[in-house]
């Protein structure tokens, strides 16, 4: 018989923000193969089972992704009840659409499971709502590391007059700072970088779009990090704010 996969997002890293839904499917499962990104805690709700790390993070060393598509088609056709368990929401930036192809195609039964995004939660934990209809009308998630390294539509973005999030961008600050200015991005456009959030360890900078870099390096911030841009940061919670924005000017 035929086993099942579940995509599953656990959430942007507070392990109290996995949802329900991801819980019973982990209670259910045989084999868990779990992110680099995921909390250790949620693993208390599979005590059951397997669990198989499988870390994917850009710069480190990688489990390969045809291999994990390999492992999960592997564990199924052998009956086995599969989370594969993914930080933020599987379908965002997670890789979770090319593991889903590849199940449907071997024949397997999937099933996805959404999770919080960090890109949504990170800045929320921040008191920044990427939306605000005194400030934006709309946001805009994008990668900062694409996998061809192909340059993105940076006139497109500043154009658009939305939000940007900013997923896997830290190492990247001072590119994707520049390419934003030159597309016509106003230099002093409110920006927040954001380490480890919605966690005890978060450590974050607040500065006008052209200070950015400088402050992410003089704060050390490394991955994982959400990068935050627009007029709603303005609205962060943070006791940095005032005092980062009088160094920056």
């Amino acid at each position: 018989m035929t086993g099942k996969v579940f995509l599953v997002g656990a959430g942007p890293g507070d392990p109290e923000l996995i949802t329900l839904k991801a819980v019973h499917a982990l209670n259910s499962a045989n084999v868990v193969l779990v992110d680099d990104l995921v909390n250790d805690d949620v693993l208390k709700h599979c005590t059951q089972a397997r669990v198989v790390y499988v870390g994917k993070r850009g710069g480190c060393k990688s489990t390969p992704q045809n291999f994990i598509n390999r492992m999960l088609i592997s564990l199924a056709t052998h009956g086995e009840t599969v989370v594969r368990l993914k930080g933020g929401d599987p379908f965002l930036f997670g890789r979770g659409g090319e593991e889903m192809l590849a199940l449907r195609e071997a024949g397997v039964e999937v099933e996805v499971i959404s999770g919080v995004t960090s890109g949504i939660a990170v800045p929320a934990s921040m008191g920044v709502p990427v939306t605000h209809r005194e400030f934006t009308h709309g946001v805009t998630m994008i990668t900062g590391h694409t996998q061809d390294g192909a340059p993105l539509n940076w006139q497109a973005l500043v154009a658009g007059k939305t939000t940007l999030v900013i997923y896997m961008g830290i190492k990247k600050v001072a590119e994707i700072v520049r390419e934003l200015i030159e597309a016509g991005m106003d230099a002093q456009m409110h920006a927040i970088a954001i380490q480890h959030g919605t966690l005890e360890t978060e450590r974050h900078v607040i500065a006008p779009l052209a200070m950015l870099p400088m402050a992410v390096h003089q704060e050390k911030l490394a991955s994982p990090a959400i990068i935050v841009i627009g007029d709603v940061v303005r609205l962060a919670n943070s006791k940095h704010l005032l005092a980062t924005l009088e160094v920056a000017a």
